[in-house]
């Protein structure tokens, strides 16, 4: 295995289920440039493309016309099986049990006790996704929970994974529950992005911010719980322009004190974010 890796319990790849999975490749080609490669996830018939981007592999679009049409979010494990069993015990449900995905790795498909669909990747030849955090790339996901203490419960035991409430802006006006890996920003200094600490200080991050690997959103009772996915992207009203010429509906944008985001459902239906990164100068 070579390239980027994770260490357990931190999300490290993304794909989407989609009907149509050539017309899901030229909306994806043409909102952020990505170009594919064909693969066979356990050697069966249904397709597989994954997406790359200067050459580094980002994403995966899968065909399914029975499965919802959604991007779903993969965490590292290092036992696929033994995760599965373990995960059930604490009261996951199985979708998927783990299987082969070609030479890459092993992947497995199961939803929380509230009802939340997520998946495994036990890596192989294929760590993750090999870029992030740049345009026309996974910048994070987010779990959207109607009830954010069971959901931390869940995850804190299932992952290792700590939950901060953090401020942001001079004033800490507003706040996020964002989880943390303790030690990825080590592991992440010592291999991929040894400038993470000193680049982060230039715009006073939150403390443990290195350390981020999703964040946890509350929700009203009557929305549907999920695992939501966000790209970076380097202008969010492009983005939003681009979406709608190429069939999709964008429907909300957003300005923070560090993001200009648009909510954005593709021309087949799966919900995702496109956010600018703008964070507070001095």
């Amino acid at each position: 295995m070579s390239g980027r890796t994770y260490p357990p319990g931190v999300p490290c790849l993304i794909d989407t289920t989609q009907p149509e999975i050539d017309a899901a490749a030229t909306f994806y080609a043409g909102l952020f440039g990505w170009t594919f490669r064909e693969a066979a996830p356990g050697g069966g018939t249904d397709r597989y493309l994954v997406a790359q981007l200067d050459g580094a592999e980002v994403a995966g679009i899968a065909s399914g016309r029975e499965d919802p049409t959604a991007w779903s979010t993969y965490i590292a494990v290092g036992d696929a099986d033994a995760a599965v069993d373990r995960l059930v015990a604490a009261g996951a449900v199985l979708r998927a049990p783990a299987t082969d995905a070609g030479e890459d790795g092993r992947s497995a498909a199961l939803a929380d006790p509230e009802g939340v669909e997520f998946r495994l990747w036990q890596p192989k030849r294929q760590g993750g996704a090999q870029s992030v955090n740049q345009p026309g790339t996974w910048n994070f996901s987010d779990l959207h929970t109607r009830n954010p203490e069971a959901a931390i419960g869940f995850y804190q035991g299932a992952f290792g994974w700590q939950v901060d409430k953090v401020g942001f802006g001079a004033d800490n006006a507003d706040f996020g529950l964002m989880v943390r890996v303790p030690g990825y920003g080590e592991f992440l200094e010592k291999t991929v992005d040894p400038d993470i600490r000193a680049r982060q200080s230039e715009f006073a991050a939150p403390p443990g911010f290195a350390d981020a690997v999703a964040w946890i959103v509350p929700i009203a009772a009557g929305r549907t719980p999920h695992w939501h996915v966000t790209f970076a992207v380097a202008d969010r009203d492009r983005t939003a322009l681009d979406a709608e010429r190429l069939g999709a509906q964008v429907l909300r944008q957003d300005d923070t004190g560090w993001t200009r985001e648009a909510l954005i459902r593709d021309p087949q239906g799966a919900v995702f974010t496109a956010s600018q990164f703008t964070p507070p100068t001095g």
